[in-house]
């Protein structure tokens, strides 16, 4: 680098060490100016002895309390008081990029009152001596006194690797910090040399003082005469948080990508923020309620831990809990980390939050305002937060008992959510704003570029839906029905916003009461409830000026005359906004004019009745073919660049004609392109596995009186791979 602005704390670290020598025999002082300087900057102080009564301290902890998992901001604040308050001549740093910091569990070199043995802190005070003094001399008497200081301070309870992190605070140039960051980076053959590696061994233990300093001096010997970018222990200290920040940042997208990215693909709502709803509990025994109300905001207790955005996975998280040994109560790590992952990653802005006090009792309702951040300054144990518009405050009965949990998603448990929104509806609270939120533009040129259709097509299947206001999407199974009917929604909509949109499956057993209304069991008697159209239309009646699709997959494996009941009549496009009498209820109900009616039906499914006629003439049918010979899929097949593959699938385009030409199958049972749609690379192995495990056993089922025809077949697909 041109300059060297990241160094640039060196000289105020140094400078500091050097003034607390002066205290090693009036720690009282010591501990006294500490005080000060929190009161005087309006911090608060960190635990540093139990009950907060510090009776001694140690150098190296007085300077762990600015090189933890602290903002920036407060690092600045707490050294401007340590300079005025010890003369510290040297300028202020403002970075501190690569300097080694502490766990926020383990802030102190030494245990509380209780747990520590009498001389633990006399002992650090004695290595910092002899390391300071050692610094200065490099004579044989003061090498021999801090080797005998180090070694029985780094066997004390808590110290270990932090004490080279120390070392390396007070005289950098001097000392090499061997903090898991440092030794992952030194021991990469592509970072220093191999012969020097072996040298120093695999860091199983910590080294003894002997060893350290043997260490101490081949590093400092390669980086003189070897041909790095860092060329003393500050630098290479620079250069490994670099590396690793980059490694770090890969691992947390990778993490991500997994996690958040793809949800919903497969049926359109890739990068789709929907409301999710939480149950909360503010602090232990809802202690904090009253706090969080007050400040707008949610926390949890994971102190112990950090900022939570250094972790890249929720079992990197897990593994950081069982390493402290931080407060989980009964609950296992496991629930523990998924609590405080979803947390971070999960809870959206937007999202409602339920706070609760114990298992039966409801004592607020809030919207989450904004993205998780760490606050070192809030609370001593609550300082993950996020900022919430807390809506209402007050006591409400829970519907039954809630779970123990500090934060759970109960999103998927509607008849619950809706129990304890309806809590709500009568009360009135003072300024209540709810998250606008920014949903994603989707056009039909956006369909057009996912959906391996036509744009005439696409034309025909809109106003269809447009004119007819309920269509039947039918096909065989993998020629992208599902796919496409969010798609096509969204489309038609211009945004994609997935509350003005909802998808069922119908099955055997799905009934009217499932669909509409009806009596179901509850704790004491038959309460009625609500099905999922009756509420999405109530929903839809409310917005007139928007359109609303509610979507049903697999439409004829249910009962239709049994499901819809009474509104056979009223999903006509001819009869909307007309009202009827409903089964279960004194209410009048009308399907509203903004909802449209997208069923999907796969034509190969024999076992299942045709439709009913009546319901037929209701719906228009539009045919989704194999789009094998469409320009987006061509230009699929051409982004793979795989022989194999283009043959594979001129074999399947014969075969089709064939199905299409058979009189017991036809062309409702042709193969669909979505079984040869792959994000991965497409191999050997992966062309293997889709006409083993899916061609051929479609095959088998489509001629299972004719196995010669089916051998004939599999020939041909197993020579287009070959």
């Amino acid at each position: 680098m041109e300059t060297k602005a990241y160094l640039s704390w060196v000289d105020f670290y140094m400078e500091l060490a050097d003034k607390l020598l002066a205290y090693k025999n009036n720690r009282k002082t010591l501990i006294d100016k500490v005080k000060a300087i929190y009161t005087a900057i309006n911090m608060r102080l960190p635990k540093l002895e139990k009950d907060n009564k510090i009776v001694d301290i140690d150098p190296f902890t007085i300077f762990g309390l600015f090189n933890k998992g602290i903002t920036n901001a407060n690092r600045i604040s707490i050294l401007r008081g340590f300079a005025q308050e010890f003369s510290v001549k040297a300028q202020v740093p403002d970075s501190f990029d690569g300097i080694p910091v502490l766990n926020n569990m383990a802030a102190t070199f030494y245990c509380f009152i209780g747990d520590r043995q009498e001389n633990d802190i006399e002992n650090l005070w004695q290595v910092f001596v002899s390391a300071l003094e050692y610094a200065n001399t490099h004579s044989d008497s003061s090498k021999k006194t801090f080797v005998a200081a180090y070694d029985v301070a780094s066997q004390q309870k808590g110290v270990k690797w932090n004490l080279t992190m120390a070392l390396y605070w007070i005289r950098p140039y001097e000392y090499i910090n061997l903090d898991s960051r440092n030794r992952w980076y030194i021991c990469n053959p592509e970072n220093m040399p191999v012969d020097y590696i072996e040298s120093i061994g695999a860091f199983e233990t910590v080294p003894t003082g002997a060893e350290y300093l043997a260490i101490v001096d081949k590093s400092r010997a390669v980086l003189e005469k070897g041909n790095y970018r860092y060329k003393n222990f500050p630098e290479l200290s620079y250069y490994a948080w670099v590396i690793s920040e980059q490694v770090n940042e890969e691992n947390r997208a990778a993490a991500v990508e997994n996690t958040r990215v793809n949800a919903g693909e497969a049926i359109g709502d890739k990068d789709v923020h929907t409301v999710h709803y939480w149950i909360y509990s503010p602090g232990y025994g809802s202690a904090m309620w009253d706090k969080f109300y007050e400040d707008g905001v949610m926390a949890i207790a994971r102190e112990h831990i950090g900022d939570l955005r250094q972790f890249a996975s929720r079992k990197e998280m897990q593994d950081r809990m069982m390493e402290c040994g931080g407060d989980t109560g009964t609950r296992s790590y496991k629930n523990a980390s998924l609590e405080t992952w979803q947390f971070v990653h999960e809870l959206k802005p937007g999202d409602v939050i339920f706070a609760k006090s114990g298992k039966r009792t409801i004592i607020g309702r809030g919207i989450v305002t904004s993205d998780y951040y760490y606050d070192d300054s809030y609370s001593d144990e609550y300082r993950n937060l996020r900022k919430v518009n807390w809506t209402h405050k007050g006591e409400w009965e829970h519907p039954g008992n809630a779970i123990t949990k500090v934060l759970t998603d109960v999103t998927s448990y509607t008849d619950y959510v809706e129990e304890i929104s309806a809590l709500f509806e009568d009360e009135v609270s003072g300024d209540v704003e709810e998250v606008k939120i920014e949903y994603p533009i989707y056009t039909a040129e956006d369909f057009l570029s996912e959906v391996y259709m036509s744009r005439s097509n696409y034309d025909i299947l809109s106003n269809l839906l447009i004119n007819k206001k309920n269509i039947i999407m039918q096909g065989a199974p993998g020629v992208g029905k599902t796919f496409a009917a969010k798609r096509l929604a969204y489309s038609m909509m211009g945004v994609k916003d997935p509350s003005r949109v909802m998808m069922v499956q119908f099955h055997q057993s799905y009934s009217y009461e499932d669909f509409i209304m009806g009596f179901r069991p509850a704790s004491t008697s038959f309460e009625l409830k609500k099905g999922p159209f009756y509420s999405f239309c109530k929903k839809a009646e409310l917005d007139l000026e928007n359109d609303y699709y509610f979507i049903i997959d697999e439409i004829n494996r249910g009962n239709l005359s049994k499901i819809f009941g009474e509104l056979f009549m009223l999903i006509e496009n001819d009869k909307r906004g007309v009202s009827l009498q409903l089964l279960y209820s004194d209410e009048k109900f009308s399907v509203p004019e903004n909802v449209y009616i997208i069923g999907m039906m796969n034509t190969a499914d024999r076992s299942l009745a045709m439709l009913d006629y009546a319901l037929r003439r209701r719906f228009a049918f539009f045919e989704f073919s194999p789009a094998l010979e469409t320009d987006g899929f061509r230009q699929y097949r051409q982004g793979k660049d795989n022989k194999k593959f283009d043959s594979l699938i001129a074999t399947i385009e014969k075969l089709n004609i064939a199905i299409e030409n058979d009189e017991t199958l036809g062309r409702g049972f042709r193969i669909g392109h979505s079984y040869f749609c792959t994000d991965k690379p497409i191999d050997d192995m992966w062309l293997n596995a889709v006409v083993t495990y899916e061609i051929v056993p479609l095959l088998n089922e489509y001629w299972f009186d004719e196995p010669s025809k089916v051998r004939d077949w599999e020939y041909a697909l197993r020579e287009a791979i070959r």
